[in-house]
């Protein structure tokens, strides 16, 4: 256990977080920078105390579970998990569950592409960030409970409408394959994730098409490049489909782009200006 540098790493992390990054109200008579060490504490659900002894180099070996607490509490990527682990002598185990983090430089990203519909995927495939043009193209998320934003959930357990499934997508089959396929991977990187777990049992009951899939162990998938939707306001709309992958953090951006000059191009340029009103509602 490197106790200076172990301090010296904690002490850096804390500085950088703002109150507001964890719903704190940053108060009127505060003298440094970042969080508090008893608002780490208070996040760490560990003593006040303990985490400064930890600051000063003079605590005793932390707990796994102690140092997961922290992290957490500090918002460390995965890779300053590991680091913090590594400083406190405990190698790290498998990370704690897929993150629903988004850095604000990829939620700017999102609403830098206005003429693409872009979203954010987590490791489970829910939906974590998204902009104007994706609420348009798919639905509004914000007025969505967050289990409803679940895409591989949509896709398994939502009932069809009018005989099509999941946004009437031209590739929702594929999609669903694919998704059964990713989720199988993530279960393997987050074994003891309660919420992964549950929803992965949620999937085996209520779908026989996933619990096929799912016996099947298959991981790997081929990525759908183009895809149509059949969009209730505006009609078909074809749009090539590139992934980011966000590696650090085990997410997903997807973004939707429409040929120059295409029908679709047209389509998706309306769709911005209307966004996620009803145009066929009488005014």
């Amino acid at each position: 256990m490197d106790r200076r540098e172990l301090a010296d790493f904690l002490r850096g992390r804390r500085e950088r977080i703002t109150p507001a990054d964890v719903g704190l109200p940053a108060g009127s008579r505060r003298r440094t920078p970042g969080l508090r060490r008893e608002e780490v504490a208070q996040l760490a659900f560990i003593s006040t105390e303990y985490y400064t002894r930890l600051e000063q180099a003079r605590a005793p070996h932390p707990s796994r579970e102690v140092l997961a607490q922290i992290a957490r509490a500090l918002r460390l990527s995965d890779a300053e998990r590991d680091h913090l682990h590594h400083l406190a002598g405990t190698p790290p185990g498998p990370p704690p569950g897929p993150s629903r983090e988004v850095r604000q430089s990829i939620v700017d990203l999102l609403h830098r592409l206005p003429r693409a519909a872009a979203i954010v995927l987590s490791a489970t495939y829910e939906v974590i960030a998204w902009n104007d043009l994706a609420a348009a193209l798919l639905e509004d998320f914000s007025a969505l409970p967050r289990r409803d934003r679940n895409l591989v959930r949509r896709a398994f357990l939502e009932p069809w409408r009018d005989g099509t499934r999941l946004y009437s997508v031209s590739d929702a089959d594929e999609f669903a394959r694919t998704a059964a396929q990713h989720l199988r991977g993530a279960a393997g990187r987050y074994p003891g994730d309660l919420e992964l777990t549950a929803l992965i049992d949620e999937l085996l009951t209520g779908s026989a098409e996933f619990a096929e899939l799912w016996a099947a162990h298959e991981v790997t998938a081929r990525p759908t490049l183009c895809k149509t939707f059949d969009h209730p306001l505006v009609g078909l709309v074809t749009v090539n489909c590139d992934v980011l992958d966000i590696t650090d953090r085990d997410q997903r951006v997807v973004i939707y782009t429409a040929a120059p000059g295409s029908p679709s191009e047209e389509a998706l340029r309306l769709l911005s200006v209307v966004g996620t009103q009803r145009m066929n509602v009488p005014g």
